[in-house]
């Protein structure tokens, strides 16, 4: 089922289009990320999807239709930049915010206990937000994100602040969540965690999708002809080898049309030559979007 469906989405301000004729959808059960360089549409995006502003055409649906209020409460927002009462507890902030997406007090009461102690938050539940860290507060805005248990998450920026630590732990319940069928929308310019949480991916550039589709055929799409090995000793010369790279712990090989990587392992295992590592040199996502970015931008 498609979560969301959005269709030759378009709008403007003043004479400059944020976005334009933009299509795309996300699926439950899976994790979308939304990428793309500063004012490249993506906010404007978000917030269509969210109902905060009407396109100027095209069309967003969500859970099969067009959003209404009640469809609001099926829906979990993180922003980017955060806006939680400072001067309220951290426990009684996230009961609160959970009764107006619907929740009862018992349970919202309850379901914020099982989030602050996962989160390890348990101990600063009667911390005012304006006594906690940058990365404490983004704990807290996480919780009051999915604990009325929303099917669509949209996430934008949810690592700013945290630490390796609860980076990780962020991550991990973010699978989860859509591991047991909630639709996702990552914004995030960290291009790791793109490549480590998303199945799809849509990158947006001048308000338009430049890239979309599964996040493993994209790389393979922009794969070079070449390979990175490592071995013992020597490579030497080897036949359909036009050109070699030295990296910290492999060399690059680049390949003359025609030649393929099987026929270059083919070949070092013919010399007797021990292979430690041996891959087709495909990019990062942050290769591939600098690329297309950078492109785009000359």
């Amino acid at each position: 089922m498609k979560a969301v469906a959005v269709s030759l989405l378009c709008k403007s301000y003043a004479d400059n289009a944020a976005v334009e004729d933009l299509s795309f959808s996300v699926e439950t059960g899976e994790i979308l990320g939304l990428i793309g360089p500063n004012g490249a549409g993506k906010s404007s995006t978000i917030k269509m999807i969210l109902d905060f502003m009407k396109p100027d055409a095209g069309e967003v649906q969500v859970f099969g239709h067009r959003i209404g209020e009640a469809d609001k409460n099926r829906l979990g927002y993180l922003p980017e930049e955060k806006g939680l009462y400072r001067k309220f507890a951290a426990l009684d902030l996230i009961v609160y915010l959970a009764t107006l997406k619907g929740m009862g007090a018992a349970a919202a009461a309850q379901q914020a206990e099982v989030l602050l102690r996962r989160t390890g938050m348990y101990e600063s539940r009667k911390l005012k937000i304006k006594q906690m860290s940058k990365g404490m507060g983004q704990m807290i805005q996480f919780i009051v994100t999915i604990v009325h248990d929303p099917e669509l998450l949209i996430l934008d920026e949810p690592f700013s602040g945290l630490d390796p630590v609860n980076t990780e732990l962020m991550k991990t319940m973010i699978g989860e969540l859509r591991d047991a069928g909630k639709a996702i929308i990552l914004s995030t310019h960290q291009m790791n965690q793109v490549e480590e949480l998303c199945d799809r991916v849509l990158m947006i550039d001048h308000g338009q999708a430049v890239l979309y589709g599964d996040l493993q055929e994209i790389r393979a799409s922009f794969r070079k002809n070449s390979v990175r090995v490592a071995v013992e000793g020597e490579l030497g010369d080897l036949a359909g080898v036009v050109e070699s790279k030295a990296g910290k712990e492999t060399v690059e090989l680049m390949l003359e049309a025609g030649t393929t990587p099987q026929d270059v392992l083919d070949r070092l295992r013919e010399r007797g030559v021990t292979v430690n590592r041996f891959e087709a040199a495909t990019p990062s996502l942050n290769q591939i979007f600098l690329s297309i970015a950078g492109a785009s931008h000359e």
